[in-house]
């Protein structure tokens, strides 16, 4: 029994794994239901399993972006200090909340993202070029950020939701993240991504230590699953360019919303 358990689990994290290595962090939301319905476990069984995945997926990916100075380490840091801030205000809600109600949040939550993906895989050049101007500006000239109000605002507000529904769901964050800051920022990618992998990565942490705190994480079942999933995701990796990026977001978006009607026929 418990081998058979330790087997899908190493199935499970390699299919995130590739996941990962097709959508980004974000896709980790996918990992929920995935644990929920192969190993039966309930969505706080569930999540910290997830974080611990994608503390050590998004840790990797934030040193690399440290070393090729994409990082903005202070947004980072003004982002993730909000996302620690409310992690366990998360985590205390998806334990006190009845399990109907975190399902159905939960469900709203993968089609929410599924509609975002979908939203990224049609979007064009010619509106990416026609969004107003952002409230957080890099200076050219010295490669300093000007810290308005509304720039200052916007990243408490992206830190907290963050923080927020990682601990609620076990959720990395990224599907707020990533999005706000192309909104709010003039920040190109790769600068975008590696910020954002700083923050989950920080406040993913901050999770799987309240979780720790509590005794709710079962190492059988999560060692081989972020060990798979790391494995999966360098093997992908390396052939994830060949298939097309609106393939992929778009796949992604009917597997969210597969998994949301799942959940939702299951709570009822």
């Amino acid at each position: 029994m418990i081998f058979e358990v330790q087997l899908i689990s190493i199935l499970l994290g390699l299919f995130i794994g590739l996941v990962l290595a097709l959508t980004g962090a974000g896709g980790s939301i996918l990992a929920i239901p995935l644990l929920v319905f192969g190993l039966n476990l309930s969505l706080t069984q569930a999540a910290p399993i997830v974080l611990l995945a994608v503390f050590s997926a998004t840790s990797i990916g934030a040193i690399q972006g440290f070393r090729a100075g994409k990082v903005r380490y202070k947004t980072a840091l003004l982002i993730a200090s909000f996302g620690i801030a409310l992690a366990p205000l998360g985590v205390w809600l998806a334990r006190s909340a009845p399990t109907k109600i975190l399902s159905l949040g939960f469900a709203a939550t993968l089609v929410f993202v599924a509609w975002r993906m979908w939203q990224q895989s049609t979007q064009t050049l010619h509106a990416e070029e026609n969004k107003p101007a952002p409230a957080c500006v890099i200076n050219p000239a010295t490669s300093k950020l000007f810290w308005a109000a509304p720039c200052t605002r916007r990243l408490v507000l992206t830190g907290g939701m963050a923080g927020l529904l990682s601990g609620l769901f076990g959720v990395g964050g990224g599907f707020v993240i990533v999005p706000s800051l192309r909104k709010v920022s003039n920040f190109d990618m790769p600068t975008i991504i590696a910020t954002s992998l700083t923050v989950i990565a920080l406040v993913s942490a901050a999770s799987v230590f309240t979780y720790l705190l509590h005794g709710d994480i079962h190492w059988n079942i999560a060692a081989p699953f972020v060990i798979s999933t790391m494995i999966g995701l360098f093997s992908f990796k390396l052939v994830s360019h060949k298939i097309p990026v609106e393939i992929s977001q778009r796949s992604f978006a009917v597997l969210a919303v597969i998994a949301a009607v799942i959940i939702i026929n299951k709570s009822f």
